[in-house]
């Protein structure tokens, strides 16, 4: 299908989705007036980042799942240390499981040059069960001004190999700037108090931007933010009436959500998955691929990205709302782990969705249901082996 076809057909004049619904869901307000842009390859994500990092004043703060002492991630900490060393604030949170690999050398690299790191969710022995909650957010705010969230996190898979003939993962990234920059600071600022950093500095003037559009950010931290943000996805398939874009890396979902796209296939609405070719967490690859006969039964389109390992995470409900973030489709995202993501309420910016969308299917192969049915025994049975096991987890 044309992309700008496909636009058409999919866009929506007066949506059943509401302002009003999902700020009752979330408990807060949108905040107006703020300028996005997809951020749609890791090599632009990472220069956009390290140019928002180099134009910093006062203050940095950074909040990653994975952040590695690899190319990538030596070139953000020595840009890091330079701010430091000119007087710029900069905090630097990470996950102790996702970072495991990183040298302890590198985190006191950091430290010794100015740079306040602390460590979320470290292992304890006393109470080892509490290793499987995570910090997967991905979050960047620059002087309170500029924010990044989404699928990445600061390594070469996400940004780029230097001479090196690998292939970069697929991820998409969010790129904000206005008042919705300053939310999202002092939610990092309660984050980094949980983990018992100091009292950071919140007096920052806020320059407007005229003319933007609202967003409203989606971060899970506690059992009851998990609640409302799977209570938000649910109303968002639920009142979907026209279209419905998915894209994540780790597809396992629960029965509500499952029910909820099959329902809004029996509405007549169109719903496409895009899900990953080839995956970097195997079990979770084929316990997905565990849905796929009931999905297509029902109608749902289902495609597979080809030629790289699919990361991103974003969702695009009758050409309207859209969100973005860390959160994938899965128990450990959904129940566990604390994510961040934003949402987007504007036509405009849900269009540039859909077309980054329906690019990534130009990369991808339909999955036709009756070659699915004849697919080999081995694939079969280790999609009902990691299934038994992601289920007992």
């Amino acid at each position: 299908m044309n992309n700008r076809l496909a636009l058409n057909e999919f866009s929506s004049t007066q949506p059943s989705l509401k302002k009003p619904a999902i700020e009752n869901i979330l408990g807060l307000p949108f905040t107006e007036n703020n300028k996005v842009r997809i951020l749609k390859t890791g090599k632009e994500t990472f220069q956009t980042i390290l140019d928002a990092v180099s134009s910093a004043q006062k203050i940095i703060c950074i909040e990653f799942y994975i952040f590695k002492d690899d190319n990538s991630g030596r070139q953000l900490a020595e840009l890091l240390k330079k701010k430091a060393r000119e007087g710029v604030s900069v905090y630097l949170l990470y996950d102790h499981f996702g970072s495991f690999l990183t040298a302890r050398s590198f985190w006191s690299n950091l430290k010794k040059e100015g740079v306040k790191v602390r460590v979320s969710h470290p292992f304890k022995w006393s109470y080892p069960r509490r290793y499987i909650y995570r910090n997967h957010k991905k979050l960047l705010i620059i002087d309170g001004q500029i924010a990044f969230t989404g699928g990445f996190n600061i390594a070469d898979e996400y940004h780029g190999y230097f001479k090196k003939r690998k292939t970069v993962w697929r991820d998409t990234g969010i790129y904000l700037e206005g008042l919705i920059a300053s939310t999202l600071l002092n939610i990092f600022s309660k984050s980094w108090r949980t983990w018992k950093g100091e009292l950071i500095n919140l007096h920052i003037k806020h320059k407007p931007v005229n003319d933007g559009v609202p967003v409203i950010p989606i971060f899970a931290t506690s059992g009851r933010a998990r609640r409302k943000m799977r209570k938000l996805l649910l109303y968002s398939i639920r009142n979907a009436k026209e279209s419905i874009f998915l894209t994540t890396a780790y597809f396992v979902p629960g029965r509500r959500i499952l029910r909820a796209l099959i329902n809004a296939v029996q509405r007549s609405v169109k719903v496409k998955l895009l899900l990953p070719g080839e995956s970097d967490v195997i079990p979770v690859f084929y316990a997905s691929r565990s849905y796929y006969k009931r999905l297509l039964k029902a109608g749902v389109e289902i495609y597979n990205y080809q030629g790289a390992v699919l990361h991103a995470k974003t969702a695009v409900f009758d050409g309207c709302w859209s969100i973005v973030g860390s959160a994938n489709l899965d128990f450990q995202s959904l129940r566990r782990n604390d994510e961040s993501n934003v949402g987007v309420f504007d036509n405009n910016f849900s269009r540039d969705m859909i077309e980054v969308f329906y690019k990534d299917l130009e990369n991808s192969v339909k999955i036709d249901a009756q070659i699915w049915q004849n697919r080999p025994f081995y694939q079969k049975f280790l999609e009902k082996f990691f299934f038994a096991i992601m289920k007992k987890l």
